[in-house]
């Protein structure tokens, strides 16, 4: 799945907005109409659901980011920031208004502590890996879908209603230790990274509670 990130210039959005935006354009389009039964998405997005799941984080500004919005996908706005997320298919045939978007290259410093709003889920960033903004993204993506398939569907069809609004903090080692005993209890759920970039393999990445 290859997502964009809305990153202007000379105003680039505040991070955690941004990885916000992020994590709800990824389980906006795992829960689209268009991917189930019938749906126009439907056999791309299962055939990239049944072998491994990957997601590529890349940046947009002014003409690539309004060409990105031609592209099959769905694009959240959060506290001025966007992210869109794109339907998923074989890496060799990434649309070419994606393809020559840049991976790396730009980086968002950390917010200053945030409020936590106690009305949507909230997707707990691991401070200590140092992850960037494109990695985090990828990685709040993740969290997104895999508590949307945790939660009871009546909680994720009210989480759709708000246009699966969330939060995204960094956790320091403290909350993270506390974060991983909810994660045992099974009231939380772990993103656990393969290792393909920037973290060890079995780095446990973001922990999302509902």
């Amino acid at each position: 799945m290859q997502m964009v990130l809305h990153i202007p210039k000379n105003d680039p959005p505040a991070r955690s907005a941004l990885l916000a935006a992020a994590a709800s354009s990824v389980v906006a389009l795992c829960l689209d109409e268009r991917v189930g039964p019938e749906g126009e998405w439907e056999q791309r997005y299962l055939a990239w659901k049944r072998s491994r799941i990957r997601k590529v984080a890349r940046r947009a500004r002014g003409a690539q980011w309004l060409a990105a919005q031609e592209v099959d996908g769905v694009t959240v706005e959060f506290a001025g920031a966007q992210a869109r997320a794109f339907v998923p298919g074989p890496v060799g045939e990434v649309d070419a208004r994606i393809k020559r978007l840049q991976i790396s290259g730009t980086e968002l410093p950390l917010d200053e502590p945030i409020a936590i709003d106690p009305e949507s889920p909230v997707l707990w960033v691991n401070a200590e890996l140092g992850m960037t903004v494109g990695k985090a993204a990828a990685q709040v993506g993740h969290a997104s879908m895999l508590l949307a398939g945790a939660l009871p569907v009546r909680r994720a069809y009210a989480w759709a209603a708000q246009g699966f609004r969330c939060t995204v903090a960094e956790a320091d080692p403290g909350r993270w230790a506390e974060l991983q005993r909810h994660v045992a209890e099974g009231s939380a759920v772990a993103v656990r990274d393969a290792g393909f970039t920037e973290v060890a393999p079995g780095s446990t990445t973001v922990i999302a509670v509902p």
